[in-house]
């Protein structure tokens, strides 16, 4: 496994789990599941409705703690923001069953993200979670909020994927001493990705599938990347793809394949917007 270093100098594995979509009920069996196969980063979410059950498996795996990367995600919360992003953070602890995390991101650009980001800094200061960050931040968001907090994100998780390639982004990122990670990055099989003939001809040559040749393409460019199944033989496939490496000229093809805007939605979207900023969770 390769890791990538990031602005405070703590390791995060390049390729992890995500259990986005997982019903609770089947993340156990999957984290277990993904833990056997060699995967050491694990990404949830509040959102998600499965910390406990990834709790669970991390506490049944046997695997010593200083081992495992475990991120999790904040959602918007409600005023006053900063006090009741402190709670929110305890909660999944609690669920999770942790004593610290590895990593923690504010999941929405939304709401009072001041307050919220305040309340990280505040749960980083006190060694309760080694590094923080951001997801779904375009660039002027994630340059608005660090040019005006003490800590720069550490991690900014976006839609990243073969025909959304975020470049710009990335280079903004790597300006800033922010480390991109991908979230959709096999764009949910949109635009035929898996059958995909450039993929697929790449693919042949390396006698790869298209998923391990977009995983490897991520991995090449620096971008973290947390790759979802419930399957154990297409876990320990995806997670098999340091023992190739895609020349100048399939790169670069893959690169022709941008098409510089979201399969899914904009965050920009004013109805989005308010649909996610309004949105809340309950415990």
């Amino acid at each position: 496994m390769q890791t990538v270093t990031l602005n405070n100098g703590v390791e995060m594995p390049i390729l992890g789990f995500g259990v986005y979509q997982i019903p609770p009920e089947q993340t156990e069996q999957a984290v277990v599941d993904a833990l056997a196969a060699g995967y050491r980063l694990l990404d949830t979410a509040a959102a998600y409705g499965n910390e406990e059950a990834v709790g669970r498996a991390v506490r049944s795996s046997g695997i010593p703690r200083e081992e495992l990367f475990v991120t999790t995600k904040l959602w918007v919360q409600d005023a006053p923001a900063e006090e009741n992003t402190k709670r929110a953070f305890d909660t999944s602890l609690r669920k999770l069953g942790l004593d610290h995390l590895d990593l923690y991101l504010m999941h929405q650009p939304f709401g009072d993200v001041y307050g919220q980001w305040r309340a990280m800094e505040a749960r980083h200061r006190e060694g309760r979670v080694k590094a923080i960050g951001v997801a779904n931040f375009h660039s002027d968001r994630l340059v608005d909020l660090l040019a005006n907090n003490e800590i720069t994100p550490a991690v900014n998780q976006i839609e990243t994927h073969p025909f959304f390639q975020r470049t710009a982004d990335q280079e903004l990122m790597r300006k800033h001493g922010v480390q991109i990670q991908s979230w959709g990055g096999f764009a949910e099989g949109r635009n035929n990705l898996f059958t995909h003939p450039l993929l697929s001809e790449i693919g042949e040559r390396h006698g790869k599938s298209v998923a391990q040749v977009v995983l490897r393409w991520l991995v090449q460019r620096d971008v973290v990347t947390i790759p979802k199944s419930v399957r154990a033989e297409r876990m320990a496939e995806n997670i098999d793809v340091f023992d190739f490496e895609l020349t100048d000229e399939q790169m670069a093809s893959i690169a022709t394949l941008d098409t510089g805007t979201s399969l899914f939605f904009d965050h920009r979207d004013p109805e989005m917007a308010s649909r996610l900023g309004s949105h809340r969770l309950s415990d």
